[in-house]
């Protein structure tokens, strides 16, 4: 009898367990975000726009082709942030007088950042704005590395108008946008592009919590060497645009020589060539390929190496000079408030009102009642839902027909617009639709 075949390649455990969890919980830790347009197509183009590039430069953990409707509430969305995984709501808004609005939440409890977009520009605008703009490409592919400038104020106390619980309360939740970086094991490869927020120093008259949002990529080229042998470089042809010519055409010249030590090079060289427009240079370890060698000759190598002394590897050293390429888009952002809960609950900061202590216990005393009848509504909604069930079952069972009865819609939705003016907007919305039905009504009684 032969011998039975056991799979070795395809149904081996994995030596290293705790790794592979390891890896699962750092997958599951990733901060994931949506960016949600309010009111679908009714914010109008440029806003339309602006959400398509904030998702771009929010990639790769964010909803990139999220689909909104009219309709939506953002019950529909919140819902479905634990079972996906998302930790940050990022919505934008146009209110009635022309004033775009941006709102920062973290789920499932809040805060939320109540925003002001005072200007912004698309990526296609900064585009045309530059001589040589770059595209995204694989950037996107990894997260960026975010920046942030003057988040903090050295004398800020709890009695200033931007008080220090404010400063630390922004600067934890954008830091929470993007996963953590470990400068000792993060390769420099994964990162290629950086996102700066900077806030702007507090005016004179007016002390306003204003920041300041680029997206940019990041470019490296080598340092102290020619344009016209970098051409020739296999790494620099690798990483270069497929459209462009890998290898000049030296079909003019008579000699190689000509085209690498000639300035002229026959009109292949400009004034401006050896100028390198670059921002910083740095000192990067140099990468180089090795082949991966299998098991038989790892050994032959292992056993002609043992006999022989072989000097230390000094690994190469290049020098790159980085420049950063703006993408888009661009964002000037005022902080307006700051909610408890995600886009509900009391009110933390107000940039233009503020309370005496008086009012403040009363404001929480008040919140304090609201959350006991909210408690007590949904006992209620959920005790009569259970009662509906029961008696849907006894009219089946019985063979009667059951009534049909709508359940208790929870009291607790908040509309998307939580604004006065989007609320008002609504409730004009409303009264033109009761007059259309009543008009509708009236016609049909003619006929």
């Amino acid at each position: 009898m032969a011998k039975q075949r056991v799979k070795k390649r395809t149904h081996q455990k994995p030596q290293n367990a705790s790794v592979v969890k390891g890896s699962a919980a750092s997958m599951a830790k990733t901060p994931k975000s949506m960016v949600i347009r309010i009111g679908a197509s009714q914010v109008g183009s440029s806003v339309t726009q602006l959400v398509k590039d904030v998702r771009r430069m929010m990639e790769p953990d964010t909803a990139v082709r999220l689909k909104e409707r009219k309709s939506n509430r953002l019950r529909d969305y919140t819902v479905m942030t634990g079972p996906l995984g998302v930790t940050h709501l990022m919505l934008f808004s146009k209110s009635a007088t022309g004033n775009t609005n941006m709102r920062l939440a973290v789920t499932p409890r809040g805060p939320t950042l109540h925003f002001k977009v005072e200007n912004y520009s698309l990526c296609k605008d900064v585009e045309r704005s530059m001589k040589r703009p770059k595209s995204g490409g694989q950037d996107h592919k990894t997260p960026p590395l975010l920046v942030m400038n003057n988040f903090t104020t050295p004398g800020a106390t709890e009695d200033s108008k931007v008080p220090k619980r404010l400063e630390t309360l922004t600067t934890t939740i954008f830091q929470s946008l993007f996963p953590p970086i470990n400068p000792q094991t993060q390769p420099l490869s994964s990162i290629r592009r950086v996102m700066l927020l900077n806030r702007e120093p507090a005016e004179k008259d007016s002390d306003s919590y204003i920041l300041t949002l680029r997206h940019y990529a990041i470019a490296t080229k080598k340092t102290g060497i020619s344009k016209r042998i970098r051409r020739l470089d296999p790494k620099e042809i690798r990483n270069r645009d497929k459209k462009k010519t890998a290898v000049p055409n030296l079909g003019k010249l008579e000699d190689a020589a000509d085209y690498l030590l000639d300035p002229s090079a026959a009109g292949y060289t400009s004034a401006s060539e050896t100028e390198l427009d670059t921002d910083a240079e740095v000192e990067v370890q140099e990468s180089t390929t090795r082949r991966v060698l299998n098991k038989r000759e790892m050994q032959r190598q292992k056993a002609a190496d043992k006999g022989q002394d072989k000097p230390a590897q000094t690994t190469g050293v290049e020098k790159r000079a980085v420049k950063l390429v703006e993408l888009g888009p661009r964002l000037r952002l005022r902080l307006m408030k700051v909610e408890d809960g995600v886009c509900d609950g009391k009110i933390m900061w107000h940039d233009f009102i503020t309370k005496s202590e008086k009012e403040v216990r009363n404001m929480d005393q008040s919140w304090a009642v609201r959350r006991k009848e909210k408690e007590q509504r949904k006992k209620l909604q959920k005790a009569n839902i259970e009662r509906k069930k029961q008696e849907k079952a006894k009219a089946r069972g019985s063979g009667k027909e059951a009534a049909e009865e709508d359940e208790d819609e929870e009291m607790d939705d908040e509309d998307w617009l939580s604004d006065d003016d989007f609320d008002k907007d609504a409730e004009g919305e409303g009264e033109a639709a009761d007059d259309d039905s009543e008009a509708d009504s009236d016609e049909s009684m003619e006929e």
